[in-house]
């Protein structure tokens, strides 16, 4: 496959967060192996923060799914569609790519207009019809034994890439970090490492116990800085959590506090990040937090927790893990999965790591 066959690639990942996260790696394995090329992207209001002003990303094609969802006159929304469809079929691209593999996004796949439009074998509801291309590669889609970025490499591996690593490029967010975070995090202690624990997520029963994390943050807190981080809407979560954890003044609440740049701020001068499979440990691991600490309860670790020397996963060891329902199916042990893992656990590791 000849580099100047190939100028324009539009890449088709709409959504979530930590998916499109899990994308990049792909769209910079093709940078590197098609440096002239011309790579964009469609994605969803939701997860496009890491896509727009993204150094590998020439154009943004977002689709306003919240807005859209408000909006009581659908016509127009299909008419806003449609002429997303249009500028996209304008640039007539050579390539196009779906590895998220649902309708929504292989149907964007059938109206591109591309020349060749490749996904991945096991697509969900009937993707793979909208494909001329299918990649052969013998795991299932969902496959919890196989991480999603090493699956989304396949796609670049197809292309003839020869550079396949778990390496991320991510916008440049110094301009949006406010100066409050900015000044919060010049004034911790210097004589100790910082933490940052994000206990919030989306699933219910990828929540770990309000109990659990009040022990490990009193358990930690003399010995390091301890930041907290959450959106708006999670700050009851935080409220409780800490409603239990006596505050020494190492403890610092920034729940409703912190937009994506600041987080990637904080996460890049933390030591150490805790979180659930959650949003959280995605932007840590992009950002390139120095150690991570990622807890599975429903979800697979083997399939979506960051890789690396210095990150961490913690999973029970139970038949059901991991079901990837969102509600749990054990009716005898209910989310038996959430109280199998320990304090212990996170404080053995956060010790073992930053008192080297």
């Amino acid at each position: 496959m000849k580099k100047d066959n190939i100028k324009k690639i539009l890449i088709i990942r709409l959504s979530a967060l930590g998916d499109t996260i899990h994308t990049l790696p792909m769209a910079l394995a093709i940078k590197k192996q098609y440096p002239d090329a011309q790579i964009d992207w469609v994605v969803e209001d939701k997860a496009s923060k890491f896509i727009i002003n993204n150094p590998l990303i020439t154009n943004v094609y977002e689709l306003p799914k919240k807005r859209w969802s408000r909006n009581k006159n659908k016509a127009a929304n299909l008419i806003e569609f449609i002429q997303i469809i249009k500028r996209i079929r304008k640039e007539e691209y050579d390539i196009a790519l779906d590895p998220q593999q649902l309708f929504k996004s292989g149907i964007i796949l059938g109206l591109s207009g591309a020349k060749r439009r490749i996904t991945l074998d096991g697509g969900r509801e009937c993707s793979f019809l909208f494909a001329n291309e299918i990649i052969k590669t013998g795991k299932k889609p969902f496959d919890i034994n196989y991480h999603v970025v090493k699956r989304n490499l396949d796609i670049a591996r197809y292309l003839g890439c020869k550079e396949l690593k778990a390496e991320f490029v991510i916008p440049d967010f110094k301009e949006s970090v406010s100066p409050n975070i900015k000044n919060i995090i010049k004034n911790l202690d210097d004589s100790k490492k910082t933490v940052v624990i994000a206990p919030a997520t989306t699933w219910y029963n990828k929540h770990w116990t309000k109990n659990g994390w009040q022990d490990v943050i009193n358990n930690l807190k003399d010995k390091y800085n301890i930041l907290i981080t959450a959106s708006e809407k999670e700050k009851e979560l935080i409220y409780k959590i800490l409603f239990g954890a006596e505050n020494n003044g190492n403890i610092y609440d920034l729940s409703g506090m912190t937009s994506l740049g600041d987080l990637v701020y904080i996460y890049k001068h933390s030591d150490m990040v805790i979180s659930p499979d959650s949003g959280s440990a995605h932007v840590a691991w992009a950002a390139g937090a120095q150690s991570i600490i990622t807890l599975f309860f429903a979800t697979s670790e083997k399939r979506t927790a960051p890789y690396g020397d210095k990150y961490f996963s913690i999973s029970p060891n139970i038949k059901c893990h991991p079901c990837m329902k969102r509600k749990c199916q054990n009716r005898a042990f209910p989310l038996d999965c959430v109280y199998k893992i320990t304090p212990d656990q996170i404080i053995n590791i956060v010790n073992n790591v930053l008192q080297e």
